[in-house]
């Protein structure tokens, strides 16, 4: 069949083999450490050099942010108990009082400034947090607990910004490399854990933190495994090596339902799939004719071409299939409920002779070749996804191939524009935020486009944006949220695919509130 693979037949296989050796096992009391499998590698430990979601995930324990975001992606007070705009251009943080870090020095305004501040001074970060940083003009500290934030225009949702921006101890991280952070030197932070060991792509260990100022972990000591491929990681939780799992095999899922010794929690995540394209006026990398000479002209800088592509895609099998139902098909860049979703866009249709209609208008009638790159361990079935678009644009015409690379070589390539067409899942809590990053103008003075891989460029489109992010008024900027992203989306900026679900799964015993941007936070596991 077109869409059955390897992958999911070990997985079933695996899964019935422990679920045979696993029935007789029951569940006594839970013990007093946690191990959790997860399915993305953590590439760094410093919180500020690399933008993605599972560094994040894991700095979340060690650190924290002003600002903290609940399971339905609600704005919460962290380090800060309180935040207000003075005026449209400045904002006031009030701190929270008797926060200690890990080694017992007091947490002050001087660490927030010093965090916000680092950043920018990161310059070899392949996906840098200064999109986050940038529109801060100047900081002011006017007492140890209170801090004023001042941006060069009116901009409304800092406070969402700087929920991603975690406070290091000024004292531990200020000649600190992001080195120091990687072995443990520098990792001083006031979140729930406090460090004990990262041995890189195998496991990280840490320890409660008992001075926590916020609710304090029941666990004594968490260790992470890092189990990228899902087989072994299911295996592991059926044989008890793991207490949990996240990114769940699709096919998997059913069975673990069933299992009346495991429980599984999902959550349509904030997390939409899409397709960066290289609309660079340039020879693409991956393009070529179908005999393998390089094209004078780059055929996605035309609209119909990128149409085209958007057309061969079948979401609804991509979805069922490939997929196995982990996933919804999308029409936005952010998920359904995130500020400045467009009802208005609607899935594109699967329309093949549609697609091969628009790239003979191109001037394309025979098609070209095309390479489809995307990573093999980071998305749900993603390897898979590749495959599959690849079968349905050769269909369209277009011959293509595929090459998947690990996640860690994967970003660094992308980030450097090495690919005509590009996997990327992305996560956000507004479109406005998700436009700036992902289909703003590359600008490194403004943070603008730094996961911009295609270095897709529109000036109507960053009018738009920025009016939505100088908006304080919050119904303001839904429209004119709503109004950019029908902006990008109907000049195929980039090319949506769907919503994917997150997915844990654990022994009984354990509870779990699944969280939409599928964040797994040791801390927010309960024993039952």
């Amino acid at each position: 069949m077109l869409y059955l693979n390897r992958k999911n037949i070990v997985g079933s296989a695996a899964l019935l083999l422990a679920l045979g050796a696993g029935s007789a096992w029951t569940t006594s009391s839970v013990a007093a450490d946690l191990r959790i499998g997860l399915a993305a590698d953590v590439s760094s430990l410093d919180p500020h050099y690399l933008n993605i979601a599972p560094n994040i995930s894991f700095a979340s324990h060690l650190f924290d942010a002003l600002v903290h975001v609940d399971q339905n992606g609600r704005l919460i007070p962290g380090l800060a108990t309180s935040w207000k705009a003075i005026d449209a251009t400045t904002w006031e943080f009030k701190l929270r009082r008797g926060v200690k870090f890990h080694d017992g020095s007091d947490f002050t305004a001087d660490d927030v400034i010093f965090s916000l501040d680092r950043p920018a001074t990161l310059i070899n970060s392949p996906g840098p947090f200064t999109s986050y940083t940038k529109q801060i003009i100047s900081k002011q500290a006017i007492d140890p607990y209170t801090v004023r934030l001042k941006t060069a225009t009116p901009y409304g949702p800092l406070a969402l910004d700087l929920s991603s921006i975690f406070i290091v101890s000024k004292k531990a991280a200020l000649h600190a490399t992001t080195d120091d952070f990687n072995s443990g030197k520098a990792l001083i932070g006031t979140g729930p854990f406090k460090f004990q060991s990262f041995k890189r792509s195998d496991r990280i260990v840490v320890i409660r933190n008992d001075h926590y100022w916020g609710e304090t972990s029941a666990w004594d000591k968490v260790t992470f495994r890092i189990l990228t491929s899902g087989a072994p990681r299911v295996a592991a939780l059926l044989a008890g090596d793991v207490d949990v799992i996240d990114a769940v095999p699709p096919a998997d899922v059913a069975r673990l339902k069933k299992e009346s010794n495991f429980k599984l929690e999902q959550k349509i995540s904030w997390r939409t799939l899409f397709w960066q394209l290289d609309q660079q006026d340039h020879s693409s990398p991956d393009i070529t004719d179908k005999t393998g000479k390089p094209l004078p002209t780059n055929p996605l800088r035309d609209i119909r071409v990128r149409q085209a592509i958007s057309k061969a895609i079948n979401r609804k099998a991509l979805t069922e299939r490939t997929l196995e139902g982990l996933a919804v098909p999308a029409s936005n860049l952010v998920a359904p409920g995130i500020l400045g979703y467009n009802n208005d866009l609607k899935v594109e249709p699967y329309d093949l002779n549609g697609a091969k209609k628009l790239l003979t208008a191109a001037g394309y009638p025979n098609g070209f070749a095309l390479t489809l790159h995307g990573p093999n361990n980071r998305y749900i079935n993603d390897e898979q996804v590749v495959q599959t678009v690849a079968q349905f644009l050769t269909k369209a015409g277009i011959q293509t191939k595929v090459e998947t690379l690990p996640l860690a070589a994967y970003f660094p390539k992308a980030g450097k524009s090495e690919f005509s067409v590009a996997l990327l899942g992305w996560g956000t809590l507004a479109t406005d935020f998700a436009l700036r990053t992902l289909t703003g103008t590359p600008n490194p003075e403004t943070g603008w486009g730094t996961w911009n891989w295609g270095k897709y460029s529109n000036p109507a489109l960053d009018k738009m944006i920025q009016a939505s992010l100088s908006a304080v008024d919050e119904n303001q900027r839904e429209d004119y949220a709503k109004k950019a992203a029908a902006l990008a989306i109907n000049d195929y900026a980039v090319i949506p695919l769907y919503h994917q679900y997150a997915s844990w799964a654990m022994r009984k015993g354990i509870r779990y509130t699944p969280r939409t941007d599928e964040f797994t936070f040791a801390y927010q596991f309960k024993p039952e």
